[in-house]
């Protein structure tokens, strides 16, 4: 089994930043890790991923150039440093998890998420 504990959101400004983390535990070795995100009457969209071996990274187009994404050495906490904020990120954030080699899913670990709003 994976546990996927996600901190970070919070209410912020246009242009701010925030850092998202995520505490996986359990059975994590070769699983890649990302972040969705659905907003309110929106489907959950893929937002980044990590691979595990290599750290091979992927993003949605809307958030490249905005968005990092990175783990600790142990592999054992995943990072979403959120640049440039804009009202359209507001959503509520998921950590993910799954042996899949396709680093955009389907993922069969999910956090219960973490929620970011960003005010105009």
């Amino acid at each position: 089994q994976v546990q996927l504990v996600e901190s970070g959101g919070g209410l912020v400004q246009t242009g701010a930043s925030l850092r998202l983390s995520c505490a996986a535990s359990g059975l994590i070795s070769g699983l890649n890790m990302g972040w969705f995100r659905q907003a309110p009457g929106k489907e959950r969209e893929f937002v980044a991923a990590i691979s595990w071996a290599v750290g091979v990274t992927n993003y949605t187009d809307s958030v490249k150039g905005r968005f990092t994404i990175a783990r600790n050495n142990a592999k054992t906490t995943l990072y979403l440093q959120m640049d440039n904020l804009k009202p359209e990120d507001t959503a509520r954030y998921y950590c993910v998890a799954d042996s899949s080699t396709g680093l955009r899913g389907p993922y069969h670990y999910w956090g219960q998420g973490t929620q970011v709003t960003v005010s105009s």
